[in-house]
């Protein structure tokens, strides 16, 4: 038997990105949670397998810890850092640590978010600082 009810595009005014994007400039650092609270990270539209229910937004209150770390370092310019941040809410990023030389930024490192602003093409994005001199 086949269920002939009529199926209902649901249409969103702003993509989950845009939402992101329009929270940072707000100087937030939002994430989704699924219907059990579990944190998820990058903005998406559905919750993927193993999560369950309609995604809402909350906002971290900006602290993680360095999980992993690399030092990039272009000829003829400053090194620069990548590093994946495990949030204290249960999910990670990838970002960088600002404010101490690339080669200081060490697993098990805690930071705090700052939200760096717009700048020509680039919107805004979030950055790291450690929380006590490395």
């Amino acid at each position: 038997m086949t269920d002939n009810t009529p199926q209902v595009a649901v249409r969103l005014t702003t993509s989950p990105l845009e939402q992101f994007r329009a929270r940072l400039a707000g100087g937030e650092l939002a994430y989704q949670v699924d219907e059990d609270g579990r944190a998820l990270f990058y903005p998406r539209v559905a919750a993927p397998a193993g999560y369950r229910g309609e995604l809402r937004w909350a906002t971290s209150a900006g602290l993680g810890t360095v999980y992993a770390t690399t030092v990039i370092s272009p000829k003829g310019e400053p090194a620069y850092n990548v590093a994946l941040i495990d949030m204290d809410e249960g999910f990670r990023l990838m970002s960088r640590v600002e404010s101490i030389p690339a080669e200081q930024v060490r697993i098990g490192l805690r930071v705090r978010v700052r939200i760096h602003p717009a700048e020509g093409d680039e919107g805004p994005h979030p950055v790291f600082d450690p929380m006590e001199a490395a």
